[in-house]
């Protein structure tokens, strides 16, 4: 687990997703796969276009292999499972993340929301939770929104 890690970080810094302090890197890495899961949950059906998507990201954009990602989510669903909200994720990525970094995060969690072209109630209110936990502002949300509308 820890080469996984230590491959995570080496090929984070290449694909945008540097964040901004070294230590618990296993604890920022968890924290945004939480986030990821959550994102994918949240309506209460987690589809194989959402799975399909947060694999993706964790590949093309992290850097990850297929087997890596796999046992990155299985672990953030086990803290996920522990925790009582996720201001515990958002508290480890705001305290290594960047505002930058953090937008980019976003980004990847509106891709997330849009996998399937349409927001509803609950992907709307973790959107706002999730911005309002890592401290942007909603400026910042919506910019993170119409960058990825934009995109696809």
């Amino acid at each position: 687990m820890i080469d996984f890690f230590k491959r995570f970080f080496s090929t984070a810094a290449e694909n945008g997703g540097t964040p901004a302090g070294r230590d618990n890197d296993q604890d920022v890495i968890v924290a945004i796969a939480a986030l990821f899961l959550e994102m994918g949950r949240i309506d209460e059906t987690f589809t194989q276009q959402e799975m399909a998507r947060v694999l993706s990201i964790l590949t093309d954009r992290y850097g990850l292999s297929g087997e890596d990602a796999d046992a990155l989510l299985e672990e953030a669903d086990r803290e996920l499972k522990e925790s009582v909200d996720l201001w515990q994720f958002a508290k480890v990525i705001n305290t290594r993340y960047s505002i930058a970094d953090k937008e980019k995060l976003l980004e990847r969690l509106w891709q997330i929301v849009y996998v399937d072209g349409k927001m509803d109630q609950y992907e709307h209110y973790l959107m706002n939770k999730v911005s309002k936990l890592l401290g942007l502002s909603h400026k910042q949300l919506i910019d993170a929104k119409l960058k990825v509308l934009h995109s696809e």
